[in-house]
């Protein structure tokens, strides 16, 4: 009999007059490496908070088997202040630090005790000596350096401060911990939103060893295929279970998609002969009671309901007026905040060329595209533009908790709009009546990602500059901003870690590991 790590029962639960579950139940069994699947604002992030407790679901139960140690990283954790990235991460162990301070208090007590009391003392040290042992207390320190090293924070500096990191360097930091903590399941949200290319194949390799279980959400289906053996389908409210890989799951779930229509159109053909029947005999006093008899079947008949088709996103951008030929040149650029982050650059972009930016995180990036458009000075050297530039930026992450309603966040890029216009908008990027109305601070990453893309497509540019759009995106909404970057007539300047987006996008490919200081 298989052990059941986590079992939830007959959950229902929602938000105002939406419902995000119904009758939802799910059953962990020890080991198993669960992929949790679903579009943008189906409920991934809510499920979660559910089973670790941090919602109470409106009904139905969630229960844990005893003594699980549960390690949980969502896109809100925070950190204390005053902590190194060291001391964060040797947190991890703090339950071994506390036996290790029960071994001490008991060596001390040794100078005092009676002959009968030293034997208890003794066997108590033995058995912490062995658990200190046994999980690997005197080696702490290298395996630290091992998950720092393989996440990239070792080129951060283990003694930097967490208060002074970007956001994704504190995503990397509580990733670390969390592998530390080896707990019994591991409950990860997006993971590899932080990630570069290097360090999402260093976790893949260790999530494909991880002997406990885990539960993984995540919009990058390659890196998700490589290490989950179970999926769990998010849609309509409820929750589905799948063996095998992704595209087993695509299969099976387009298999029970035609079955349904299939069944669908049978009972809708009956139902229809049913009434015609009814429809026609039940005036005839010879034949009221027959017709009576079919109206019970048709009242009893468990209707079958399709679920609503989603509303696919459609992304078009709105050209400019063409820009001059020069994008940009950079003479013996240099950029950094206090310290420089680059050798000189000398760098050429020129009308419709399509580039991506690739290379690990920490070598600046995105202070780069800041740099060109002049948002940040440079540490030495010149940027010269060109002429007739209309830019369209997205940024990485917004900063701040933001409590305008998505209507209000489009309204005041575009005043002249009617309300009308807004939420039609808003509605061709994917978001429904009442994401359109909540504010954005409830919105999930990828839903936020949608309405800050909105802005960008209603805005008349030539050129786009794209720190990571794809990051929270589900695969329907990175589809279609592929393909509507493929048809953009301008040029972008775009910073990605998935391969497969950018791959047959963009004319160019700059490696940034050979510019930068850093030591990689």
């Amino acid at each position: 009999m298989a052990v059941s790590i986590l079992t939830v029962k007959n959950i229902n639960h929602g938000f105002g007059d939406r419902a995000i579950f119904e009758e939802v139940s799910f059953r962990l069994l020890k080991g198993e490496h669960v992929g949790l699947l679903g579009a943008n604002g189906e409920g991934k992030s809510t499920f979660m908070n559910i089973i670790t407790g941090k919602l109470m679901p409106d009904e139905g139960e969630v229960e844990w088997s005893n003594r699980v140690r549960v390690g949980y990283m969502d896109q809100h954790m925070s950190l204390e202040k005053g902590k190194s990235i060291r001391e964060v991460l040797r947190g991890a162990f703090q339950y071994l630090f506390d036996m290790e301070a029960e071994l001490l208090t008991i060596t001390d007590k040794m100078a005092d005790a009676s002959p009968e009391e030293l034997e208890k003392l003794l066997e108590d040290m033995g058995t912490l000596q062995d658990l200190l042992d046994h999980n690997g207390f005197y080696i702490i320190d290298a395996k630290v350096e091992e998950v720092a090293q393989g996440l990239g924070l070792r080129d951060v500096g283990l003694d930097k401060e967490v208060q002074d990191l970007s956001g994704g360097q504190r995503t990397r930091v509580l990733l670390a911990k969390l592998l530390l903590e080896m707990p019994d399941i591991l409950l990860l949200d997006e993971p590899t939103n932080y990630l570069d290319e290097v360090h999402i194949e260093w976790l893949k390799r260790y999530l494909q060893n991880y002997e406990n279980a885990f539960i993984l959400i995540s919009h990058d289906i390659p890196f998700l295929n490589s290490v989950i053996n179970i999926i769990y389908h998010v849609d309509n409210k409820k929750l589905t279970r799948y063996v095998g890989d992704y595209d087993n799951f695509m299969r099976l779930y387009e298999q029970n998609k035609k079955q349904l229509e299939a069944a669908f159109e049978r009972q809708q053909a009956e139902i229809a002969r049913l009434e015609d029947f009814v429809a026609r005999n039940k005036a005839r006093v010879a034949t009221t009671n027959m017709a009576k008899s079919r109206q019970k079947v048709l009242d009893k008949m468990e209707k079958i309901e399709l679920p609503k088709e989603k509303i696919k996103p459609e992304f078009n951008f709105k050209a400019a007026r063409a820009s001059g030929k020069l994008i940009f040149e950079t003479r013996d650029l240099v950029i950094g905040y206090e310290a420089p982050l680059s050798k000189p650059l000398n760098l050429l972009m020129e009308r419709g060329q399509k580039i991506a930016l690739v290379g690990a995180n920490g070598l600046g990036k995105t202070t780069l595209l800041k740099s060109l458009m002049g948002e940040i000075p440079p540490v030495s050297g010149e940027v010269e533009l060109g002429d007739y530039q209309y830019i369209g930026y997205f940024e990485q992450e917004v900063k701040g908790s933001n409590y305008n309603t998505c209507i209000e966040e489009l309204w005041k890029d575009f005043p002249a709009f009617t309300q009308y216009q807004i939420r039609a908008a808003l509605a061709k990027c994917g978001l429904t009546t009442q994401h359109i109305e909540s504010k954005m601070v409830v919105l999930s990453g990828g839903e936020q990602a949608k309405v800050r893309l909105c802005k960008l497509l209603n805005k008349e540019t030539n050129i786009l500059i794209l720190d990571e759009p794809t990051n929270h995106l589900d695969v329907d909404a990175k589809e279609e901003l592929k393909r509507a970057l493929k048809e953009y007539k301008g040029s972008i300047l775009l910073v990605c870690h998935e391969r497969e987006f950018y791959e047959d996008l963009v004319t160019d490919v700059w490696n940034c590991e050979e510019w930068t200081t850093k030591i990689i």
